[in-house]
């Protein structure tokens, strides 16, 4: 199925897109001069060609909705319920507040820091598979969402550290994040442990962990250690052209998180460096504007966030 087929919108162009091995990233979609531009219309538009659209993401890893009357959380809302995708409750280090049924803020931590480039929930289920972020408050400055597709970061790093990749896809990879009890806004990673397993009980906190795939080890100061693994370093998905994805969170050892081999093996400072190098060679830059969405494939590409001015409200919401 050819991009450009769909006849109910325009192909928009954006500043910072890329092609990459024949695809353009973002597919920015945009109103046609025949049809209206408000929520109504576009709800008319996209169940029309839900598959079409479905199939757009895949293809090229991410699909931006652009110049469309979307104005607030109810909207955006009333967008992601109409695919009928199920939706994915986070589970993560990030503070996040329930807005309007499926959509939430995104990371609360503060504007002034950056996010490191991650795949949504990496190490706790591969089943997510569309992140969708809209832009409610466009950053007057900076505050970018920039993506990478992943890739490109697996074959470089085999091309440049070809016997540690080969060891790290042979023994896997073991994560240790930390939490405090409480939340902590002051912190792009600041989710309390209380938060993240809904019980201020330590009992049943290892328990609920133990589910996750979470070992605890308790701190003096009633925060805890959580450790996660053995996880891949890559993993492949159906549908995408048999590549081989870095989704791993190896980027952020030392960024307060620990990732060793999973027999103790230390990670090279040198390696880790050389992806966040990587990541922002091959990143797509992304400026918002207001009312955008932006259709994410979790399992192709990574993003983050850059740090910015306020005001800047982006929500999200997760699915399979």
């Amino acid at each position: 199925m050819e991009s450009f087929s769909c006849q109910d919108f325009k192909v928009g162009k954006r500043e910072g897109e890329k092609v990459v091995d024949g695809e353009t990233i973002p597919l920015v979609l945009q109103p046609r001069d025949t049809i209206q531009n408000d929520v109504e219309s576009l709800l008319v538009t996209l169940k029309k060609n839900k598959e079409w659209f479905e199939a757009m993401i895949i293809k090229h890893s991410a699909v931006l909705l652009r110049g469309f009357d979307v104005k607030n959380a109810e909207d955006f809302n009333e967008i992601v319920e109409l695919f009928g995708w199920e939706e994915i409750k986070y589970v993560g280090p990030a503070i996040r507040t329930n807005v309007h049924k499926r959509v939430w803020t995104a990371n609360e931590g503060p504007l002034s820091d950056s996010l490191p480039y991650h795949h949504e929930m990496a190490q706790f289920t591969d089943k997510l598979s569309k992140l969708i972020l809209y832009c409610e408050i466009p950053p007057p400055e900076g505050g970018e969402t920039p993506i990478v597709p992943s890739f490109r970061v697996a074959e470089r790093m085999k091309e440049e550290f070809p016997e540690m990749v080969e060891e790290m896809e042979k023994k896997g990879l073991m994560y240790m994040f930390p939490a405090p009890s409480k939340n902590d806004a002051s912190s792009m990673r600041g989710r309390g442990w209380e938060d993240v397993f809904g019980t201020s009980d330590r009992a049943e906190a290892e328990k609920r962990g133990k589910l996750m795939g979470m070992k605890l080890e308790w701190l003096p100061d009633g925060g805890v250690k959580t450790f996660m693994g053995p996880y891949p370093l890559t993993k492949e998905f159906e549908g995408r052209k048999g590549r081989k994805m870095w989704f791993n969170s190896l980027n952020f050892h030392g960024k307060n998180a620990t990732v060793t081999m999973t027999d103790g093996t230390e990670i090279p400072q040198d390696l880790v460096k050389r992806i966040d190098e990587i990541m922002e060679e091959e990143s797509i830059q992304f400026k918002w504007n207001k009312g955008d969405i932006l259709f994410l494939d979790n399992k192709a590409v990574l993003h983050g966030r850059r740090s910015s001015l306020p005001p800047r409200r982006v929500l999200v919401a997760i699915c399979k």
